[in-house]
């Protein structure tokens, strides 16, 4: 069974950072072939937004515009039979106020729809983060 842990968030002021990271396990991977951790958030009325993208086999990593140059993936590795993606988050802004969640496709990589969250068919329950100004 597969299955995504996710951890970190939490409240801080806007100009704060924090940190987020997703371990996932249960999959089963075919030979030679890539898989693709998100990060998406979702805030009241708004549609869930893909953030950040890695895949552990190339150690590619993609940044939405939203995001890139405040947010760093500082990690995408597999281990073990598990995938970590983590995710520092500096420079919060009271935007970035939302559910945070960890999503994943394995045996397909990254590439051209990592930011649809109809092509991830795995799900965190989501972890808060709320930035106050």
């Amino acid at each position: 069974e597969v299955q995504l842990g996710e951890s970190g968030g939490g409240s801080v002021q806007a100009g704060g950072s924090l940190r987020l990271s997703c371990v996932a396990s249960g999959y089963t991977s075919r030979v030679s072939t890539a898989h693709c951790l998100v990060w998406f958030r979702q805030s009241p009325g708004k549609e869930r937004e893909g953030i950040v993208a890695g895949s552990p086999t190339f150690g590619t990593k993609y940044y939405a515009d939203s995001v890139k140059g405040r947010f760093t993936i500082t990690d995408i590795s597999e281990d073990n039979n598990k995938i970590t993606l983590s995710l520092e988050m500096n420079s919060l802004k009271p935007e970035d106020t939302a559910m945070y969640y960890c999503a994943a496709r394995f045996n397909r990589g990254c590439g051209g729809s990592w930011s649809d969250r109809d092509q991830f068919p795995y799900w965190g329950q989501g972890t808060q983060v709320t930035v106050s100004s």
